[in-house]
């Protein structure tokens, strides 16, 4: 068996805000955030938010999307491995709907870029050693 299998996906929430007066060149700022959560059952589920806002006009110009997929997983994979790699295999999805999001709004379709996680520590949380009394 694959490490993991995604099994589906859907788009949890969406926000949109285009209130600008007139065409303007946009200066889109990415901000991603991905979380998994594990069962005992060989599944996991991976939620993928992206938000995209202009840097300057943030309160006129933002798109937030959160699509979450459910995967089957192999029998002792590491976390770590799989954090990093069905974040891998939702980007697409996440990416695919924003460029046909936008498109389908009338304005110039979003092409958002790829950022890899695989050397990030951001899926790893050291906890701090709690402290012992003085004996």
């Amino acid at each position: 068996m694959k490490e993991f299998e995604l099994k589906n996906y859907k788009v949890q929430n969406l926000q949109f805000v285009n209130s600008l007066d007139r065409p303007t060149k946009l200066e889109l700022n990415y901000q991603y955030s991905y979380n998994v959560g594990y069962s005992n059952h060989n599944t996991c589920k991976g939620d993928f938010k992206a938000v995209i806002a202009d840097k300057k006009l943030s309160d006129k110009f933002s798109l937030t999307v959160t699509l979450s997929g459910i995967f089957t997983t192999a029998q002792g994979v590491a976390k770590e491995i799989l954090h990093v790699r069905t974040y891998d295999a939702l980007f697409p999805y996440v990416k695919a709907f924003v460029s046909t999001f936008t498109a389908g709004a009338g304005i110039p379709p979003i092409f958002m870029p790829y950022i890899d996680i695989s050397d990030k520590s951001i899926y790893r949380v050291e906890m701090p050693r709690p402290e012992r009394p003085e004996e």
